[in-house]
């Protein structure tokens, strides 16, 4: 369920100044058999803090390895350790690679995509375009990359280097907020302005498939705005939060007027094991379950990653936050536990169902 394993650090390098690519040996690379647009779940700890931290995979499918881009965070204690310290032969401990972050690639079929990345959004969408574009020979994709300057473009000669590979089918479009670019309509913000003028002079957004989007969380959302207004169905639109999303907690949690005010009791099922806790009226359900010394699986607490999701089985619960799951899921009964609370008396959530 929430276990980690040991993978050993073959190699590290700059792609900017303040990111680093980090490939990684895995002990049973069966384990780690990833899809495109998948993330890690690292565990470490400095200065006697346990740290956990999503990292998503840049590498294609047919790269024949396992790396992720970090990039260094202002008062990041993993991204600073991962950019100043970490080495060749290190280990890390991360959890199998997780996320939903893609499609299912169809060899057979023709289909238009496009990106949105802004800084270190790339990575995932990396992933995804370099497998697609290998595995999908007759897709097209186009990818529209958001950085403040030419030196902050993380992967920048892997970029040019894939559209020469695949000239005809892969479109590259950097925005960048500072600088002269060539073209004006690439100077700026990617916000719903700058969508809509892509939409006129650059992108037939009727030939599109399927959207991805991933960087923060303000430019994701004019983004998906403007494909929603230019007629693509949210079902086709994906995406996947990072960086400053993940920043804090909800600080106040909404509550019914019928909220139960002394806890709740909760029944959590982890690997087949029930186990009996107490919910405060202040607790999340997967607060209550660390505080209980539950091996509970969790990574950013934010409610952007799914690594904490649960089926609520029995009793109501509230999420005050979820960038996560889908929306037949939550209708399915999945929540994210670091978001729940305990509306009712009585909670029965298991961890195990998917």
């Amino acid at each position: 369920m929430s276990s980690f394993h040991r993978l050993r650090v073959s190699d590290v390098h700059k792609t900017i100044r303040d990111a680093v690519v980090v490939t990684l040996e895995p002990e049973d690379p069966k384990v780690f058999d990833f899809i495109q647009g998948q993330y890690l779940t690292f565990r470490h700890t400095i200065d006697g803090t346990e740290l956990r931290r999503n990292y998503s995979i840049c590498a294609g499918k047919d790269d024949g390895t396992l790396q992720v881009g970090i990039k260094r965070v202002e008062g990041g204690a993993f991204s600073s350790f991962a950019n100043d310290n970490l080495a060749i032969g290190d280990v890390l401990e991360a959890m199998p690679p997780q996320g939903k972050f893609f499609t299912e690639i169809e060899p057979n079929r023709a289909k238009t995509y496009i990106g949105f990345a802004g800084g270190s959004g790339i990575t995932p969408v990396l992933s995804i375009l370099k497998t697609v574009l290998a595995r999908e020979p007759n897709s097209r994709f186009t990818l529209v990359y958001a950085n403040r300057a030419p030196n902050t473009i993380m992967f920048r000669e892997e970029l040019e280097d894939i559209k020469n590979t695949y000239m005809g089918r892969f479109t590259l479009l950097h925005v960048l907020e500072t600088g002269e670019p060539d073209i004006e309509l690439l100077a700026g913000r990617v916000d719903a302005q700058k969508c809509h003028a892509l939409f006129a002079h650059w992108i037939d957004v009727g030939a599109v498939d399927t959207a991805f989007i991933c960087g923060p969380e303000p430019m994701m959302h004019s983004i998906a705005a403007a494909l929603e207004a230019e007629g693509l169905s949210k079902d086709q639109i994906k995406y996947e939060l990072f960086g400053a999303a993940q920043e804090g907690r909800v600080a106040i949690r909404k509550r019914r007027d019928n909220a139960q005010k002394n806890g709740a009791q909760a029944s959590v099922i982890i690997d087949g094991t029930a186990h009996q806790i107490q919910v405060g009226t202040s607790q999340s359900v997967l607060e209550a379950a660390l505080a209980q010394n539950l091996d509970a699986p969790y990574a950013c607490q934010a409610g952007v990653c799914s690594t904490c999701k649960a089926k609520l089985l029995e009793g109501e619960a509230e999420m005050v936050t979820n960038h996560a799951l889908e929306d037949y899921e939550v209708r399915a009964g999945f929540v994210l536990t670091c978001q729940c609370f305990a509306v009712s008396d009585y909670l029965v959530l298991d961890y195990d169902q998917h």
